[in-house]
Formats: C-alpha cells, sequence, structure tokens
C-alpha cells in the first residue's frame, strides 16, 4: 500500500490536492493511504518523531513555520528514498528543488493538469522499484539486497562489490555473472568494471555519472552515448 501525505497551510488546497492524489490512486489501480496536514510542524513532528513512513509527499514551498524546502531537507534523512512534489507559485524555488533531488515542481498555475501527471509518474516510480531483491547466499549467511537500494555493482578482482544504501556487500561472483542474476532493465554497465542502477543516476555530466548518494563514476568514452541513450530510453518508457 502507498502511503501519501499531503501539506498545505490551505484548507481548500490540501483538499483539491487530496482528491487528485485519489484519483491518480484510483486510475493506477493502486491502493493507498493519504494523510493530510495543515500545519508543516505537525509532519516534521511525525516523520522526525514518531517515525511515520511516506512513500510520497506534496508540499506547499511558502508555508508559515517550517517551509517545504526546510522539511524536505530534514525528513531527508529518516526518509531517503521519499518522493517530493514541490507545489509552489515562485519559479526560482525550482533551482533549490532540483539541488535537494525533488522528484517533481508543480507550479501553482497549472495544479491540475500538472499534478495529476507527478502523482502518477511517482507512483509507476515506486512501484518499479518495490519488490525485487538480488540474493547473496553462502554456507554462512543468506542476504537479499532490494534492487532500489543498490546505487552501483564494482569489479573486485574475481569478486563484485555491491554498493547499496545499507552499506557494501561482495559477493564471489564475476560482475557478468551478477549482472546475469540481476537480469534487469534498470542495471546498466557504464565501463567494463562499473554496473550503475539508473533510477539512481541524478546527472550525467563531463564523462561521469552523478548518482543520488553523492558518487561519480567514470563513463568510458565507449560506453558514453550508450548510457545516455539507455537512460533516456528507460525513463521514456516507465515515466
Amino acid at each position: 500500500m502507498l502511503r501519501i501525505a499531503i501539506c498545505d497551510d490551505d484548507n481548500n488546497a490540501v483538499e483539491t490536492h487530496k482528491k487528485i492524489a485519489e484519483t491518480c490512486l484510483m486510475q493506477s489501480g493502486s491502493a493507498g493511504k493519504i494523510a493530510v496536514y495543515t500545519t508543516s510542524g505537525n509532519l516534521l513532528y511525525d516523520i522526525t518523531e514518531d517515525g511515520f513512513f511516506f512513500d510520497l509527499i506534496l508540499l506547499d514551498i511558502e508555508m508559515p513555520g517550517n517551509t517545504g524546502m526546510e522539511i524536505a531537507e530534514k525528513i531527508k534523512p529518516h526518509l531517503p528514498n521519499v518522493k517530493i512534489i514541490f507545489i509552489t507559485s515562485h519559479i526560482e524555488y525550482a533551482i533549490d528543488a532540483f539541488e535537494l533531488s525533488i522528484f517533481r515542481y508543480v507550479p501553482k498555475n497549472d495544479i491540475n493538469k500538472r499534478l495529476f501527471s507527478a502523482i502518477q509518474d511517482a507512483i509507476k516510480l515506486i512501484e518499479l522499484e518495490d519488490g525485487k531483491a538480488y540474493t547473496i547466499q553462502t554456507n554462512s549467511r543468506l542476504e537479499k539486497i532490494p534492487y532500489k537500494d543498490i546505487y552501483y555493482i564494482e569489479r573486485d578482482g574475481k569478486n563484485a562489490s555491491i554498493s547499496a544504501v545499507g552499506g557494501v556487500s561482495k559477493v564471489r561472483k564475476s560482475l557478468q555473472q551478477v549482472y546475469e542474476n540481476l537480469n534487469a532493465e534498470e542495471f546498466i554497465y557504464i565501463d567494463r568494471g562499473y554496473i550503475v542502477n539508473i533510477i539512481h543516476i541524478m546527472q550525467i555530466k563531463n564523462g561521469m555519472a552523478v548518482l543520488k548518494n553523492g558518487v561519480s563514476l567514470p563513463i568510458s568514452r565507449t560506453h558514453l552515448q550508450e548510457v545516455k541513450a539507455q537512460v533516456t530510453n528507460y525513463w521514456g518508457k516507465h515515466i
């Protein structure tokens, strides 16, 4: 079940956004629970103090007390994978929103059309990330790493090193064997020594793949154009 939070100090806006979210859930055939907040401090408290979990949060930026921008920054350590949609009438905030890895920016003057599309895209991505895991099994341990948590896999001699949200795990397999085991279109070679999860690529710049966790990995010249095409094709199919 998807968990969605809506926070806006305007009661009418909250109801409008809730109706749009409910329509998106219904049309996507997804089960979901929506929590609404008209005070930013209450949302912040529920997440940071009471441990509430949300998959998606719709935030108004211009709110008294804690602004949407401040909330996004404060909750990231508690909900590192949460998708945040910013709603605002000030276009200049879009730059700051990008720096906070915000999923989407929606202007208030086009709320009905743009918010509907943004929520639908977020639901698709959340469901796409869920459910799959890579299993490492030896005589002494069994470990399952969700695909959505894997940033990249690196060749480590005759082994492969998997860098994920929970840390680094090593498996006694070649990089190619791990790639074949994953058997998922979101994992691509960017170099002979690296496989990256497209979901975590924030930017391709100066021959480097910049990931959500701040790591930048080199893309070989022979792979660069192909990597760009694969990233574009992937999001074109799923979003």
